[in-house]
């Protein structure tokens, strides 16, 4: 009896270790591995959501989308908006005990902008910076080659966060791209590549001391598992959740669906060279037979709201007087037999073999399409061969998935991209009036009148129906429902700076 007593005790112990190590230890679950922790290595959203607790930059946009102070106290716009000075703060370190101040921020930027910049994807948000003055210790100021009204919103985020000099200067790039050092609430413990990386607070932070001991980001693949991990308690929130696990996790006791209106839209781009598309009537057509909303009940749970752009409504340039398309299949039928389109002519849609939700709705297109007379295939394609070949090189059929995030939240970062001609996601469209207008826009000091025009923008778009706009998706979090103060982010940049587990 008395061995029994003891061991009840001594497993009762043990439990209640585990509990206590459990409390305030956060832990995270993602698909992707970003590979590099390196600000300018990357544009993933992977990326930046873990990044967002281990860096600061000049410029922090909280979780409501508002700009805020950062490592910059305060900014002031100078020389009709091309120059821009920053009050940095003082008494701030890096988490390797180097001192923030002037010439960190310098070497950020003219790194970015240099010869290691040029080897990521970041480096082309920030060419409107010609150069970084140093005025003293903590004040610096940018000079501009040209206004950009998007460049506070971009100096926010991934590639102009500041890194460490002399720490990069000692170890090295590949060393700094496994073993980051920013300023953030969060500091680097370890990492494992496509297993996980593991944080612990910083408590000499400038913005206070974080509530939670630890911070672990789990880079799981597999939805399923990432549901059975969820379910059993050995993550705590799970960014991005699948739509098939949705029902599962709402009806669960322990765990919650949390979900914002985000930035990701998602459409079909339209070969505007070859085939059937080259005729605004057959375009106008795919766009008049498809319901939408029948579309997001049935394959995202409701979880999505019909677009009539390619912005959500949080984006600058939103427009809520434009309106969408009608579901008109009969009227579809007429432009189709006056642009002379025969019943059974055939189109295929391209779309991203990873992504199985859209390919499922990319079936469900071919449906509508085919209740207007057309006869439509689906073609799933490599990401990589998708992504560097099919898109950027012109090689896609009659249409094909254009997905976007618009981590700016400003339309410019969507529509130049994809409509300006020489870009990489606009192989086909040449428009004048079009480039005239984007180009119009960038140096716009004006908000109002940058309102407008982004808005022509998006009108002009519609009118010649260059894409078949979809939905805008929400974003979604499975969160534990120990897990108090949390604050999701439309664009899953979440810092779990106030956050705790019970």
């Amino acid at each position: 009896m008395f061995k029994k007593v003891v061991l009840s005790t001594v497993l009762s112990s043990v439990f209640m270790g585990a509990a206590y190590a459990a409390a305030h230890e956060l832990t995270v679950a993602q698909r992707q591995d970003p590979g590099s922790w390196d600000p300018i290595d990357t544009f993933l959203v992977a990326w930046s959501s873990a990044g967002n607790s281990l860096y600061d930059a000049l410029v922090l946009r909280d979780e409501q989308l508002k700009l805020q102070p950062g490592l910059a106290e305060k900014w002031e716009e100078l020389d009709g908006g091309l120059r821009l000075r920053f009050y940095l703060r003082k008494g701030v370190n890096f988490h390797n005990g180097e001192p923030f101040n002037a010439e960190a921020v310098k070497y950020t930027i003219e790194r970015l902008l240099g010869e290691e910049g040029k080897k990521g994807p970041q480096r082309s948000n920030y060419t409107a910076i010609e150069e970084v003055k140093i005025i003293d210790e903590h004040t610096v100021d940018f000079v501009l080659n040209k206004p950009d009204p998007v460049l506070l919103t971009k100096l926010a985020g991934y590639g102009a966060m500041i890194v460490p000099p002399k720490y990069i200067a000692e170890k090295g790039d590949a060393f700094f791209n496994e073993n980051p050092v920013g300023t953030g609430p969060f500091k680097f413990v370890s990492y494992k590549q496509g297993d996980r990386l593991v944080l612990e607070p910083n408590n000499e932070y400038w913005g206070g001391k974080p509530k939670l001991q630890k911070l672990t980001y789990r880079f799981i693949k597999e939805d399923a598992t990432s549901l059975a991990e969820l379910q059993a308690g050995r993550i705590d929130v799970w960014h991005d959740v699948a739509i098939s696990a949705v029902p599962i996790i709402e009806k669960s006791k322990d765990n919650k669906v949390v979900a914002e209106t985000g930035p990701t839209i998602m459409s079909l781009q339209f070969n505007l060279e070859n085939g059937i598309t080259k005729d605004v009537r057959v375009r106008k057509a795919l766009n008049m037979a498809v319901d939408k909303k029948m579309l997001i009940d049935a394959f995202l749970a409701g979880y999505a709201e019909p677009i009539a752009t390619l912005q959500s409504k949080l984006s600058f340039g939103y427009d809520e007087n434009l309106k969408d398309y009608p579901f008109d299949p009969e009227q579809a039928k007429k432009l189709l037999a006056e642009a002379g389109v025969k019943p059974g002519t055939k189109m295929t849609i391209d779309y991203r073999a990873s992504q199985s939700t859209f390919g499922e709705v990319a079936q469900a297109l071919t449906a509508f399409f085919g209740n207007v007379g057309l006869d439509v295939s689906v073609k799933p394609i490599e990401d990589a061969v998708f992504l560097n070949e099919n898109v950027p090189q012109g090689k896609t059929n009659e249409a094909f998935q254009f997905g976007w995030g618009g981590w700016t939240f400003d339309f410019d970062n969507t529509a130049y991209l994809v409509y300006h001609s020489g870009q990489k996601w606009n192989p086909y469209l040449k428009s004048e009036k079009m480039d005239t207008l984007l180009e119009k826009q960038r140096v716009a000091i004006n908000k109002e009148d940058r309102l407008k025009q982004l808005q022509e923008v998006a009108r002009l778009a519609q009118e010649e129906a260059y894409h078949l706009p979809l939905y805008n998706t929400k974003t979604l979090y499975g969160v534990s429902n120990k897990v108090k103060n949390f604050l999701p982010a439309p664009d899953f940049r979440v810092r779990y700076f106030q956050t705790d587990v019970e």
